[in-house]
């Protein structure tokens, strides 16, 4: 295959903008409802011309001669990539991160569509860069930082990837009963969910886990309340687990808390709750496996990883 045989799949997401148009739908309604809120409506114009402009500017590189095909984020669980594409996701993060998950070892791009609005630590270039840049991906030129990525497997083979961090819980803001074991011990909690966080996802939800529970600590019971753990490399092959506000109780215990989860670890999982179980990724609620009562989940360090283009 010739570096001009590659096809190219650049995703998209709508803009603060487009959403407020498709749910009011019209311009005028959505600009009455945001001044009606005391926003401004000129930064919601201002972030979407940047966007498109940025798309347009893709779409012009990729007219010189690319095979390519731009999808939408909401179409990524049902979307299939073929082995030897080149993925563009034009931003934010958490974009670069919900097409990651889906992907097989296919080279990811991450493009800011506005630098001066997002950091974009996963976000290193821009559109300008695409017509030198593609052409060094394609010929394996370029260098690509590895992602360690984890997995959950349910008892029927359903599973389910993610690259900052997995949930297991309720679907609403209630606890969840079920079985947890790890290494040597198990034992019956009821918890508002686990968070199992990647090294990517070390940055994220879990440190604002673990800096919310050291400060409650110090400042309610006046324990010496601990830093918060430098964040993990992206390409540690462990993950870490905790569980969100363990309720001990005569039938629910709370000491499998936390822990580490080494490449040969599994964590396991069993729901007792009847309704209302899930298991979902990367803060994609929509994208996920229900975990009635009697399903297993076992969890680990997933074998395929992220690859992201530097």
């Amino acid at each position: 295959m010739s570096v001009s045989d590659r096809k190219v799949i650049v995703v998209t997401r709508p803009t603060r903008l487009d959403d407020l148009v498709a749910r009011l739908h019209t311009r005028d309604q959505a600009r009455f409802y945001v001044e009606h809120l005391g926003a401004d409506f000129g930064d919601y114009e201002r972030e979407h011309e940047a966007y498109r402009t940025a798309r347009a500017a893709i779409a012009e590189t990729l007219a010189q001669g690319w095979r390519h095909q731009f999808v939408e984020r909401r179409f990524l669980p049902n979307f299939t990539f073929g082995p030897d594409e080149i993925v563009v996701a034009l931003g934010q993060d958490g974009l670069v991160a919900n097409t990651m998950k889906y992907l097989g070892g296919q080279p990811l791009v991450g493009v800011n569509p506005e630098p001066s609005r997002y950091d974009g630590p996963l976000l290193p270039f821009v559109a300008a860069d695409l017509p030198a840049l593609l052409g060094d991906v394609a010929a394996e030129r370029r260098p690509i930082r590895e992602v360690t990525m984890a997995r959950v497997r349910l008892w029927d083979g359903q599973e389910l990837h993610a690259v900052n961090d997995l949930f297991v819980g309720p679907r609403s803001h209630t606890s969840l009963r079920y079985e947890i074991e790890f290494g040597s011990k198990r034992e019956v909690q009821s918890s508002s969910g686990l968070i199992v966080s990647t090294g990517l996802g070390s940055t994220g939800w879990l440190k604002s886990v673990l800096a919310g529970s050291s400060a409650i600590a110090r400042d309610l019971v006046g324990a010496r309340g601990g830093d918060v753990p430098a964040p993990m490399p992206w390409s540690d092959r462990n993950l870490v687990f905790v569980v969100r506000e363990p309720f001990p109780s005569r039938s629910s215990q709370a000491t499998v808390v936390s822990g580490r989860i080494g490449a040969k670890d599994r964590l396991r999982v069993r729901s007792h709750a009847p309704e209302n179980g899930v298991i979902f990724s990367d803060g994609m609620e929509a994208d996920y496996l229900q975990f009635p009562a009697g399903t297993l989940a076992e969890i680990g360090v997933a074998e395929r990883r992220g690859r992201l283009v530097g």
